[in-house]
């Protein structure tokens, strides 16, 4: 049997009288070699702890209560078919963990995007790994871990950047302190604002202010080109971007790094000359790194410091952008986070129909309209209302999430129906509606995949505890209920064993990184895990990626066209092809912006949380072992100098507080760097006795990166305050950080009873009207605006024949855009709604003047035309006075103004017509795209063309 904690060991489950007794590492096995850590030694211990989940619980009158199967599911599918009815698909969301199994996240993703076609799915990873997804993505083409484990056997050079791999990865430390205690030991760099046990055993252990990685290593390469440590040859073959990279970090000498980072220079260069003159280098970079500010782009400048020195897919040379949970690649590899199923391109259109041929739906039916939707635009939808259905699977937001005061408002609200999916009764499985027991890793078969892309299988050893099932079968059961078919009117997830999953899996991943085509659950049996890709060229999978250089950044293969790394906006086909990387890596460039929440005078410290090495996660299983015992608390770590400021001594209780919240936790002073505060995340309320806020997450923003949209849990300011009345939990009284009143420990949900609350829930829905037919009309407005436009144009420039030709040519553009769109908004006109005769001034319930802000624009922006509402494009115009060079240039600007307003209107309804699977709508919307592109691009050349002449030469 195998399974693992966050490092994916392979391990023996040993099993008497149906309970499991004990387990041991597997030596044969390539990531772990037999160890295992505290997690893996212990943590089976809560498979048969008392408070398992064993039944369904539906919540009757305020109060959970046992319920069976079919009533719990049957529920489920009646919320989601209603609001299917009245809200559409896009009311209902997914959230899912790091913990489930490759075929339990392939079938969620069916069933989120095959059968309900949505985009709203992701999963706590965006928490931990969206990060290292996001910068192989931009750096490499695609997901998928260029090193393997097996490289610190082999490598000179060690570059942990924001990984405490002694407190986070335990088995793999152990490889690390067999290589530093034998000869030849690497050398060994780290980056922590902490003295973590890591940064310990360090050759140089550099410690920069919270926030700063980017700027410590754009200074690394900064010195890297200055001394010319780069692979020239390498780079010239197999890299894209040097130029732009150069001039960037160029910006960044060790005095300037000094300054924003706090590292002193001598030690930066010190730093550099290591890296740069190894002759192996493998770098790895955690949470330090992903939950920090510009986290994605920082992750890039690592993997760039290793393509500078040609150092990748070579043994000791590489990089691992870890993972924080056992499961978290398969996550990203079936699609049920920020990705799409095995790492396919949303803007490929060949990618989305080999997904519809796999699936056997139509093409349009694959959301692809947009990436899909993070954790944080779902709050943003509970909020607003328009997700009314959110599904958690085996993971806890009431303690992980950012800014915890906002989800407890959000996930508690009596409109929100909350289906959690756990093996423990969670902060969060406490205030849902319906709680499904699950099965835990050792009650169920499935495969699982580490950081370096070792596949295990885990075989299932002991029988669930009452009537809980595996997650694969709870999704399963849903899509039959829910009645999801294919186009040939199948069943569209017709399995009902994990194997049969494996396999359909298997197809979907040929020919894409992750190919699993080699591999079957007979192979991963008994022995070893096996790296993908495993198929016939690699039949015993590969060790690592790149070896020849070649990466996945073909235009029609890569899995993304990559992003602005200081805006995230993501760069068009036409923009990454003008990169014209063709199996290159991509050296991304970004200058350091300071983070926003940075310390004053009232909070002046900087805050960092994660991970202590016996706790996992929200402790939701480690919290019911002995490891408990070993970190029964949660505790703020403050240097001796700010414990001195403030006048706290070590083990004294403190308040700390944010400009969000305040928790009260144990003092612990020493091994952090002067101005850093440091906060375990593990901790909640579920077996909290003493009333006190401790959650790290009381204190945290809800900012994420722009491009992973990681959340940016190292970073904000706060301060700590000395309790000083004899009586602490007066103390705490009066500093107001009590436990909240939504996260009692009881199985109460603060919301209304439960008739009040359906009453409140199905006159909402029912009162609704969507928005769809007011902005069509409002962009079918602009449409009949611009044909007055240019029909009032034509005589104020009439003497330049050049301009009067060509918009004789925009105005049959724009005539063809509105005879597009009329149909369309003839089919999406609200019936039921009145309306003044299109073109009044029709006003929403919102007060908005939703079908005059076109012409409100035109007459603003057209001051002197004859706007006499040429809405239907036949007005008359009588020739005006003729108009300097000048002001015809002012006219043609207007244009570009208006023309870029329609455009904005126009782009809102390209996705929203694919989300509404309706091809007719989408080729009207892209027909209209098109024409207003040609008609932008004409005005700009004329603009581009007279403006020196107009603005160089005096009249």
């Amino acid at each position: 049997m195998h399974n693992a904690y966050s490092n994916c060991c392979g391990l023996d489950i040993g099993v008497k009288n149906g309970k499991v007794v004990g387990v041991r590492g597997r030596a044969t096995d390539r990531v772990n070699k037999g160890r295992l850590g505290p997690k893996g030694l212990h943590g089976w211990k809560a498979i048969h702890s008392p408070d398992r989940l064993k039944y369904p619980l539906v919540r009757r009158n305020g109060r959970l209560e046992r319920a069976s199967w079919d009533e719990a599911m049957n529920l489920i599918v009646a919320k989601s078919k209603e609001l299917q009815n009245h809200l559409t698909n896009h009311s209902i969301a997914f959230y899912t963990s790091g913990q489930l199994f490759l075929e339990e996240y392939y079938a969620l993703a069916l069933v989120g995007k095959a059968g309900l076609h949505t985009l709203h799915m992701d999963g706590n990873t965006r928490l931990c790994t969206a990060t290292a997804a996001a910068s192989m993505r931009e750096s490499f083409g695609s997901d998928g871990q260029p090193g393997s484990y097996a490289d610190i056997d082999y490598t000179e050079c060690l570059f942990l950047v924001g990984h405490n791999m002694a407190a986070t990865q335990t088995v793999l430390w152990s490889r690390v302190l067999d290589r530093l205690a034998g000869p030849n030991p690497p050398q060994l760099v780290v980056v922590d604002p902490r003295l973590s046990e890591t940064a310990r055993k360090a050759t140089l252990h550099l410690a920069p202010r919270v926030g700063t990685n980017l700027a410590l290593l754009n200074g690394i390469q900064y010195l890297m080109f200055k001394n010319d440590w780069i692979d020239h040859d390498y780079v010239s073959k197999h890299v894209v971007g040097l130029e732009g990279l150069k001039a960037t970090v160029s910006d960044y000498n060790p005095k300037t790094v000094e300054h924003i980072t706090g590292v002193p220079a001598e030690e930066l260069e010190k730093a550099a000359r290591i890296i740069g003159t190894s002759k192996s280098l493998l770098s790895t970079a955690l949470q330090g790194v992903y939950q920090s500010n510009q986290a994605t782009a920082s992750a890039c400048q690592i993997n760039n410091i290793n393509l500078l020195r040609g150092m990748i897919g070579k043994p000791g040379c590489g990089i691992l952008q870890m993972n924080g949970q056992p499961t978290a690649q398969n996550n990203r590899e079936a699609g049920c986070d920020g990705e799409f199923p095995g790492f396919r391109n949303h803007k490929n259109p060949n990618h989305i129909a080999d997904l519809a041929r796999l699936w056997n739906i139509e093409p349009i039916q694959v959301p692809h309209w947009n990436e899909p939707t993070h954790v944080q635009n779902l709050l943003n939808y509970i909020e607003s209302g328009s997700v009314r259905m959110f599904w958690i699977s085996g993971t806890n937001p009431l303690v992980s999430l950012p800014n915890l005061p906002r989800v407890r408002d959000l996930l508690t609200r009596p409109e929100l129906f909350v289906v959690c999916q756990d093996i423990y009764l969670t902060e969060t499985a406490a205030i849902a509606d319906v709680v499904l027991p699950a099965a835990q890793w050792a009650e169920k078969t499935g495969c699982f995949t580490n950081a370096d892309r070792t596949v295990h299988i885990s075989h299932k050893a002991v029988d669930p505890p009452g009537e809980a099932k595996s997650d694969l079968d709870i999704f399963l059961d849903y899509a039959r209920r829910m009645g999801f078919k294919d186009k040939d009117g199948k069943d569209l997830l017709p399995w009902t064993k994990p194997e049969e999953v494996f396999e359909a899996w298997k197809k979907l991943s040929a020919g894409r990184p992750c190919d699993y085509t080699g591999l079957s659950y007979e192979l991963l049996t008994g022995g070893s895990g096996i790296q993908w890709p495993c198929n016939a060229e690699h039949p015993r999978g590969k060790e690592r990626l790149y070896t020849d250089g070649v990466f996945f950044t073909d235009i029609d293969y890569c899995e993304s066209f990559g992003h602005d790394l200081e805006t995230g906006a993501p760069l068009s086909k036409a923009q990454f092809e003008a990169m014209n990387p063709a199996g290159r890596a991509i050296l991304k460039a970004c200058h350091y912006l300071p983070p926003m929440d940075e310390p004053d005078e009232e909070f002046p410290l900087r805050l960092s949380t994660g991970r202590k090495i016996h706790q996992f996660h929200t402790r939701t299983k480690t919290g019911r072992t002995a490891l408990q015992k070993a970190c029964p608390e949660p505790e703020v770590r403050i240097s001796e100098t700010d414990a001195a400021r403030f006048g706290v001594s070590d083990g004294e209780m403190v308040v700390v507080r944010s400009r969000k919240g305040a928790v009260e936790l144990k003092c612990r002073v020493g091994r952090i760097a002067e101005g850093q505060v440091f906060i375990p995340f593990h901790f909640g309320y579920w077996d909290s006795h003493d009333g006190r806020a401790r959650a790290a997450n009381e204190l945290t923003f809800d900012r994420w990166d722009p491009v992973s949209k990681q959340p940016l849990f190292k970073s904000g300011a706060v301060c700590i305050e000395k309790i000083t009345q004899p009586d602490q939990h007066d103390a705490a009284e009066a500093a107001h950080v009590r436990i909240p009143e939504q996260q009692s420990v009881t199985l109460s949900k603060v919301a209304t009873q439960d008739a009040v609350k359906a009453a409140t829930a199905t006159e909402d829905l029912t009162i609704r009207q969507r928005k769809l037919d007011v902005w069509l009309g409002e962009t079918y407005e602009g449409a009949l605006a611009l044909l007055g436009i240019y029909e009032t144009l034509i005589p104020s420039i009439v003497h330049d024949p050049e301009i009067e030709s060509g918009l004789r040519v925009m105005h049959r553009l724009a005539d063809d855009m509105r005879a597009k769109l009329e149909p369309q908004l003839a089919k999406y006109e609200n019936k039921d709604k009145k309306k003044e005769e299109r073109g009044g001034n029709e006003v929403d319930e919102h007060g908005h003047h939703s079908m005059r802000r076109a012409h409100a624009l035109r007459d603003a922006l057209f001051p002197c035309s004859d706007n006499n509402d040429g809405d239907d494009g036949n007005n008359e115009t009588t020739p005006g006075p003729r108009r300097t060079q000048y002001q015809v240039l002012e006219t043609l600007q207007a244009l570009v103004v208006f023309l870029a307003h329609i455009q904005s209107m126009v782009a809102a309804l390209v996705p929203t017509a694919q989300a509404l699977w309706d091809e007719g709508f989408v080729e009207a919307v892209e027909s209209a795209q098109t024409c207003l592109s040609r008609m932008r691009a004409w005005a700009a050349h004329l603009v581009e063309m007279r403006g020196p002449q107009t603005l160089l030469v005096p009249f």
